[in-house]
C-alpha cells in the first residue's frame, strides 16, 4: 500500500505545474496536494514575509521567546503571580490557550497550568496549543506551541498535579491575558 501511494505521489508530482523559484530563479515544480503555491514548506505562511511582520507586531523579547524559542527568566514573568480570573492568549495571534481556573503556582518560576483550554477528559484535540519533541535543551522535553501560528509557548512536563498529571510551563512573554466579563 505504501509502495502504491508513493508511485501515485510521485507521478502526480511529476505532471504538476512548474515556476520560477522567486529566490534562487531555479525551475520548482508546484506541489499537487499544496495549497501553499507550491513551496515545500509544511507551514501555513512564508515565514521570510511573516518573520518581518512578527518583528514588526512583538516586542523584541516577545519576538526571541515565540519565534525563536527563547525563555523568559524565571520568576520574570508578569503573570507568574497573576491570579485574575480570565483567559490567557496567544501574544501573536489572540487565540486563547489557558484558562485561570487551570493555572496553579508550581514553584518554577513560570505560569504554571494542568491543561490547556478546550481539554476535555484528556483530549486536546479541541485545544489551541500543539506538542512537538525538543531536544535542544540537552535532555529530552515536551515544547509547547499555538496551533494557530505556531509560536513557542514553553515546555510540558508529566510531574503535574491530579487529575491531568501535566505541568505547562508557559512564558508570560508568550500570552496576554483577558479578563472574564462580569
Amino acid at each position: 500500500m505504501a509502495r502504491l501511494l508513493a508511485r501515485y505521489i510521485g507521478a502526480a508530482a511529476q505532471q504538476a505545474p512548474a515556476r520560477l523559484a522567486p529566490s534562487t530563479g531555479h525551475l520548482q515544480r508546484l506541489c499537487p496536494f499544496c495549497t501553499n503555491s507550491g513551496t515545500s514548506s509544511l507551514t501555513r505562511y512564508n515565514e521570510t514575509q511573516i518573520d518581518t511582520d512578527w518583528k514588526k507586531r512583538l516586542t523584541p523579547e516577545q519576538y526571541v521567546v515565540t519565534r525563536e524559542k527563547g525563555t523568559e527568566m524565571p520568576f520574570s514573568g508578569i503573570y507568574l503571580n497573576h491570579t485574575e480570573e480570565g483567559m490567557y492568549h496567544c501574544v501573536c495571534c489572540d487565540t486563547p490557550l489557558f484558562s485561570s481556573t487551570a493555572k496553579y503556582d508550581s514553584g518554577m518560576g513560570w505560569p504554571t497550568f494542568h491543561e490547556a483550554h478546550g481539554t476535555w477528559e484528556h483530549d486536546e484535540s479541541h485545544a489551541n496549543i500543539l506538542r512537538r519533541p525538543d531536544n535542544s535543551l540537552g535532555s529530552e522535553a515536551t515544547e509547547v506551541i499555538c496551533k494557530q501560528c505556531d509560536a513557542h509557548l514553553g515546555h510540558v512536563f508529566d510531574d503535574g498535579p491530579d487529575p491531568s498529571g501535566q505541568r505547562f510551563c508557559i512564558n508570560s512573554l508568550a500570552l496576554n491575558f483577558k479578563p472574564k466579563a462580569k
